[in-house]
């Protein structure tokens, strides 16, 4: 059984005091004002309800329909203020509807606003408040001259009552409200993401091998122009030129494993991590124990985030790291990647580092990621990913 300390404080009702108090002074004047409010308000839903059902079979009645829901999110967010100024109640504000051109046309925003849960329960919620009204009004300014004993305790009840009707008809929809907000906000994190790594293409194709290809292109025209003047001169730049061509070739190879490595494609997150930590400056000890390869999305971020780490264990671990891990393993339905080394610590992924990006791509795809990282004794990173298998 759930008692009164197990609630949050936000959702705790707050003790009955003296009469005088500055809360039970607000209870009364949130229960007088109920009447003139909830009178406006029933007449309002009334009249919605009415005319925009005896409209929907014109061409009019269902956009009236989702405007009169709208302007009903208006007085529901309304009564939460007043709520949570006179009754102490915290209540989430709902997510908004998006306008037609974020919804992907008029008629998807035209149904999406129709079915709103929000509106509808605000709705709801104005109509019964009429006839309970009319009671707190009657019972709080009576009782302000027949009940002055036990005012408190009448007032605490019905605010307490109050205070469910506010949470259990004007909260959001809980789980989908933060489910869709958070959705929207991964989706933007991904568009981002994507958006950015298009761009880091771009620029090592640009400066790099572009760049070092134009560069040999000019050296052979030049080559050329001297074979028959100057042999040898023409010989030594077709030798630089080999040269150059085997550092574009390194520099493509490098960009396309930053990609999508081929032996990550071939034998799995196992070689392509051993690959990485290869390439680490301090010693890595890598242990893949996985029953299957996940899909081919999950195997591509869990080879990114575990790249991206030993990057930074080369580059801030300091000159005491002495050894480093990359441990990968399942856990039901859960991908655990842990990365650890002996350095320096002090790692913050709040300070807007590369470890934040990580964290943000991590959450776009309902992943976690933990940085724990003390001063001067070492740093462990721990990631989720969701598990998926091939298909």
């Amino acid at each position: 059984m759930t008692t009164s300390h197990d609630l949050p404080d936000n959702d705790r009702p707050p003790p009955v005091r003296a009469v005088f108090s500055a809360v039970t002074w607000k209870e009364i004047a949130y229960l007088v004002s109920n009447l003139p409010l909830a009178a406006v308000g029933f007449l309002y839903a009334v009249v919605m309800v009415v005319s925009t059902g005896g409209l929907s079979v014109t061409a009019v009645g269902l956009p009236l329909l989702a405007c009169g829901l709208w302007l009903s999110r208006q007085l529901g967010r309304l009564d939460r203020a007043r709520a949570r100024a006179l009754l102490g109640v915290r209540v989430d504000e709902p997510t908004p509807i998006p306008g037609p051109r974020r919804a992907g046309g008029f008629f998807p925003w035209l149904w999406t606003s129709i079915k709103d849960p929000v509106g509808w329960r605000t709705v709801l919620y104005q109509l019964i408040r009429l006839p309970w009204g009319v009671l707190t009004f009657t019972v709080a300014l009576a009782g302000l001259f027949v009940l002055w004993p036990v005012l408190p305790y009448v007032v605490r009840l019905l605010a307490n009552a109050d205070r469910g009707m506010v949470r259990g008809l004007l909260s959001p929809s809980d789980d989908l409200e933060r489910r869709i907000a958070e959705l929207e906000s991964d989706r933007g994190v991904v568009v981002d993401t994507a958006a950015a790594d298009l761009r880091r293409i771009e620029r090592d194709l640009h400066d790099g091998a572009q760049a070092r290809l134009v560069a040999l292109a000019m050296g052979l025209g030049l080559a050329k122009e001297k074979l028959l003047e100057d042999p040898e001169g023409a010989a030594a730049m077709v030798d630089e030129a080999h040269g150059e061509v085997k550092l574009a070739l390194q520099e493509l190879r490098d960009l396309a494993r930053g990609i999508h490595p081929a032996v990550l494609t071939d034998r799995g997150l196992d070689a392509a991590l051993s690959s990485v930590a290869a390439r680490c400056v301090v010693p890595v000890k890598v242990a893949v124990d996985l029953p299957a390869r996940p899909a081919e999305a999950i195997e591509g971020i869990a080879y990114f985030v575990v790249s991206e780490l030993l990057q930074n264990v080369s580059k801030h671990a300091g000159p005491g790291a002495r050894s480093a891990g990359v441990e990968v393993w399942r856990a039901g339905d859960r991908l655990l990647i842990r990365v650890s080394d002996d350095g320096r610590g002090g790692a913050d992924a709040g300070r807007g580092s590369g470890l934040a990006g990580l964290a943000e791509r991590l959450g776009a795809v309902d992943g976690v990621f933990v940085v724990e990282s003390p001063e001067g004794a070492g740093t462990v990173v721990t990631a989720e990913l969701p598990w998926r298998g091939r298909g």
